[in-house]
C-alpha cells in the first residue's frame, strides 16, 4: 500500500548513532502529562527500563484559549521545577540540552511546528495525544520524522495497560473476533476533530485489542455517547462509545473464538513509560507510525460520517488529502 510505503517505521537513532549511558530528556508542554511523567522518570528509586532516564529541561508552553491548559500548566510549573527540572524559555533551548525529547503539550494545533524543531535537531521524540489537530499534519509529521531519518512514536496510556494489551494473546478468548471499548469523549475541543482530544483513548484501546486493518467507519450521535463502528479488512466489526454524559470510564468488552471477557482497566502512566524509555534507549518504535495514522484516520472517518448522517466512510478516502500535503513536502 502507498500508506505503508510511505510512513515506514524508523529502527534506529538518528545517524546510527549510539545512544548516551543516561538520558537527558526535555518535555515540551507542561499543560497536560508532564508532572506526573516527571514524578515517575525522576524519582530516585525507579529500577528497570526506567534507570537511565531522567527529565532534565522543559518548556511551560500552554495554549491561552484553551481553558484546561492553563489550569494544569499553573499547577504543573513549581513541582516540576521542585523535581530538579530547569525550566526554559524557548523549545530550542530544551532540545539543546536534551538528548530526547517528549512533546506533551495538551493542544494538538502546535504538534508539527514543535516537532519540526525536534526533527531539525534530529533527537529521537515521544509525542503525546493528539499527536495532531488534524489529519493532514498527523501525516506529515510522520512523514517529515521519516525523511530526516528521526525514530518518533505516540500512543495513549491505555495501550500499555496490561487489560488491555494482553487481551489479543488471552488464551480465554482466543483469536478476537470484535470489541466493544468505551471511554469518555469530554469535554470537547472546538478547535480539534471531536474525538482527536478525548476520544483517542478509546479509540486506541479499541485498535490495541483489534489490530490494524480498519477499511470504514459508521457513526451516530446518541443522546449522552458519539458511537462509532468500525468494519475491518478481514469481516471483523469493533465499536467506540465515547460517551460525553453519565458514567466514566475506559473498558470494553472482549468477543473471541474461545470466550468473550471485559478488557480491564486504565492502570496509570508507568507502564507507557516504560516503553518510552525503552525507546529512547534503542531507537526502536513501539507503535508504527502506519499504526498511529491508520486510528487518526479511524477517528477523521468518523467525523466525516457524522456530517455524512451516519454513512459509511472509507479511511483510504480521508487519506487521500493527507497523502497529497505530504508528497508536497518531500525534497
Amino acid at each position: 500500500m502507498f500508506l505503508s510505503a510511505m510512513i515506514a517505521a524508523v529502527t534506529s537513532w538518528p545517524c546510527g548513532a549510539a545512544p548516551p549511558s543516561e538520558i537527558r530528556v526535555g518535555i515540551i508542554g507542561l499543560d497536560a502529562h508532564g508532572l506526573p511523567f516527571t514524578r515517575i522518570l525522576n524519582d530516585p528509586k525507579k529500577t528497570g527500563e526506567l534507570a537511565g532516564v531522567r527529565v532534565v529541561a522543559a518548556y511551560p508552553g500552554g495554549s491561552p484559549d484553551v481553558a484546561y491548559s492553563q489550569e494544569v500548566l499553573k499547577k504543573s510549573l513549581e513541582p516540576v521545577r521542585a523535581l530538579g527540572v530547569e525550566i526554559l524559555n524557548s523549545i530550542e533551548a530544551v532540545i539543546q540540552k536534551s538528548d530526547a525529547v517528549m512533546i506533551l503539550s495538551i493542544d494538538g494545533r502546535p504538534h508539527l511546528a514543535q516537532a519540526r524543531a525536534v526533527i531539525a535537531a534530529r533527537k529521537p521524540f515521544f509525542i503525546d495525544k493528539p499527536v495532531a489537530a488534524s489529519l493532514v499534519d498527523t501525516v506529515k509529521l510522520f512523514e517529515l520524522a521519516k525523511q530526516a531519518g528521526v525514530p518518533c512514536f505516540s500512543s495513549s496510556s491505555l495501550r500499555y495497560s496490561a487489560g488491555f494489551y494482553g487481551m489479543r494473546n488471552d488464551p480465554k478468548i482466543g483469536k478476537v473476533l470484535g470489541c466493544d471499548a468505551y471511554s469518555p469523549n469530554s469535554p470537547l475541543e472546538p478547535s480539534h476533530p471531536d474525538l482527536f482530544h478525548y476520544g483517542i483513548h478509546g479509540t486506541e484501546l479499541l485498535f490495541t485489542i483489534m489490530g490494524p486493518g480498519c477499511v470504514s467507519v459508521s457513526r451516530v450521535r446518541a443522546d449522552n455517547a458519539d458511537f462509532v463502528v468500525g468494519v475491518w479488512n478481514d469481516g471483523r466489526v469493533g465499536t467506540l462509545r465515547g460517551i460525553r454524559e453519565g458514567a466514566r470510564g475506559f473498558g470494553g468488552m472482549v468477543f473471541g473464538e474461545k470466550g468473550i471477557a471485559p478488557a480491564g482497566k486504565f492502570e496509570g502512566y508507568e507502564p507507557l513509560l516504560v516503553e518510552i524509555a525503552k525507546f529512547f534507549k534503542t531507537g526502536k518504535p513501539p507503535v508504527t507510525a502506519e499504526q498511529t495514522i491508520e486510528i487518526y484516520a479511524f477517528m477523521e472517518a468518523a467525523d466525516e460520517s457524522k456530517r455524512q448522517g451516519g454513512r459509511p466512510v472509507s479511511l483510504e478516502s480521508v487519506l487521500e488529502k493527507p497523502r497529497k500535503a505530504a508528497a508536497a513536502q518531500r525534497p
